[in-house]
């Protein structure tokens, strides 16, 4: 069998929280700065993918695709905030037959036109230095802003470079352009945010889809919860690494409650996502993003999208489909070759999850606590639930072993205010493994799994394997359906630079 050492979310989050002294130079929260490389170019780092049927009233015939970039941002980051990468090609890729292989991409593009808004100053006309221009931003396009930054999507059926393509287009007119909100700058410019983002919420044709689909792209909070400082230093945490109550880990601290990141959505019609006839059921999903193989620098730039000239191939740079994989799972060496490569490459990959060092270090850590590593070897659970999917959950028919989150879309979507945020483990169907929801506790589930949750449930091992399978790991960072909304595009709204008014 061909594995690959994927993003693991199983290995991922149990090192992450547990483990995270051993590998203290990446950042821990979900994929934030997870290898060297992408350290150095944030605008293309991706930090969370989801992938779910639309729990949206009248919306259950939907998957939402999810895809955050743009780490860590600090809502008072001007002035130039945090636009997409004009020179950077971002994607969303479905594999709908189990191959390992896209059979579909949802490509986006960005442009920032500088508007240049100018002041009259002792007769002269000068360029202003913001990003604004005073008046109220509450519409799209609106003149009050100085950096007006558009987008535009690409569908491609079959291989992402060489299949065919077509441009998605704006239901209402026609457009193939798309506005993006500006940042959320404060309330004195964008007095009522939530109503101003929801202008740029758009009805779209994919073509060869008979169902509109609905697209946004835009500032969000960050949808990631994660005990960062206290994780690094030497699992300084306040709470138990068990959770010993129903409330353990209410009160921890979230280092990422005052961060926001930049999403790509996508609500499509389930049926535009599956093989075509709708008979394999299971799709998989994974973003990436890619820069120009070569970059000449302009020593002279004249303002704009001149400062630099890019040219070549496009190289990816950045994978994520399973939360947590590369930065805790994938060893340093391999860190941006992962990054760099497709799943149905991913046997180069495979002892990092079928034999995983996780377990091991957990051990260590907690070993007086009770916590034991799983027995069994090569380790089945994890490959079942991670590289293949669960069969009778979100196993294709036919399956390749690679990494990317798997989504049974004949799984009926539980209902907000239903969600258990441990998903599958705890007999919610329709979450984590099984897709992702914005408010699956990926971290709980993945610390359990790797120590062996799924053992005691005898799925590709047996209790006796895993000592501490029925231990409730935790680390300390609460994360529920009640953190999102409960329609599209479900991310809540971005933490304004300047909250008075």
């Amino acid at each position: 069998m061909s594995v690959t050492a994927p993003k693991t979310a199983i290995a991922a989050a149990i090192l992450s929280n547990l483990i995270a002294c051993a590998f203290a130079p990446a950042a821990f929260a979900s994929s934030h700065r997870e290898a060297p490389f992408i350290t150095r170019t944030p605008k293309v780092d991706a930090t969370d993918f989801y992938m779910f049927r639309s729990y949206e009233a009248g919306r259950d015939k939907f998957v939402t695709l999810v895809a955050n970039y743009v780490p860590l941002q600090d809502a008072y980051g001007g002035p130039n905030y945090f636009a997409m990468d004009p020179d950077a090609l971002y994607e969303i890729h479905i594999d709908n037959n189990g191959d390992a292989k896209e059979d579909l991409t949802f490509q986006f593009r960005f442009a920032n036109t500088i508007k240049d808004a100018q002041f009259t100053v002792g007769g002269k006309k000068v360029s202003i230095p913001l990003v604004i221009n005073g008046g109220a931003i509450d519409s799209v396009n609106p003149a009050g802003i100085n950096v007006r930054e558009t987008y535009g999507v690409t569908v491609v059926r079959g291989d992402r470079r060489h299949g065919s393509r077509a441009a998605v287009t704006n239901a209402s007119g026609g457009a193939a352009v798309f506005d993006k909100p500006i940042d959320n700058i404060g309330k004195k410019a964008i007095p009522d945010y939530a109503a101003y983002a929801a202008k740029h919420v758009y009805s779209v044709n994919i073509p060869g889809c008979a169902t509109p689909a609905r697209l946004f792209v835009g500032q969000r909070k960050d949808s990631f919860a994660v005990n960062l400082g206290e994780t690094f230093d030497l699992i300084n945490i306040k709470a138990p690494a068990v959770e010993f109550s129903a409330n353990a880990e209410k009160g921890a601290r979230d280092d990422l409650a005052d961060k926001n990141v930049t999403s790509i959505e996508l609500e499509v019609a389930t049926a535009c996502l599956t093989a075509s006839g709708g008979a394999e059921p299971v799709i998989g999903g994974w973003t990436t993003a890619s820069l120009r193989q070569g970059r000449l620098l302009n020593p002279s730039p004249k303002g704009g999208a001149d400062t630099s000239k890019e040219g070549g191939a496009w190289v990816q740079v950045s994978r994520l489909g399973m939360p947590l994989v590369n930065e805790v799972v994938i060893g340093l060496k391999d860190k941006d070759r992962f990054n760099h490569s497709a799943p149905s490459a991913d046997g180069q990959f495979a002892d990092y999850v079928t034999n995983p060092t996780l377990p091991a270090l957990v051990e260590v850590l907690f070993g007086s606590a009770g916590a034991k590593a799983p027995t069994n070897f090569p380790r089945n659970d994890l490959v079942a639930t991670f590289l293949t999917g669960i069969k009778g959950v979100n196993q294709p028919a036919n399956v390749k072993a690679a990494e990317m989150l798997r989504l049974n879309t004949s799984t009926a979507p539980t209902p907000i205010g239903a969600q258990k945020r441990l998903g599958v483990i705890d007999g919610d169907g329709a979450g984590f493994p099984n897709g992702r929801r914005p408010g699956d506790d990926v971290v709980d589930v993945a610390l359990r799994v790797v120590m062996g949750k799924l053992c005691t449930l005898n799925i590709g091992c047996v209790p006796a394997d895993a000592p501490a399978g029925a231990i409730r790991f935790t680390d300390g960072a609460f994360l529920d359906e009640s953190y999102f909304g409960a329609g599209f595009p479900y991310l809540k709204t971005p933490i304004a630079g300047s909250p008075q008014q």
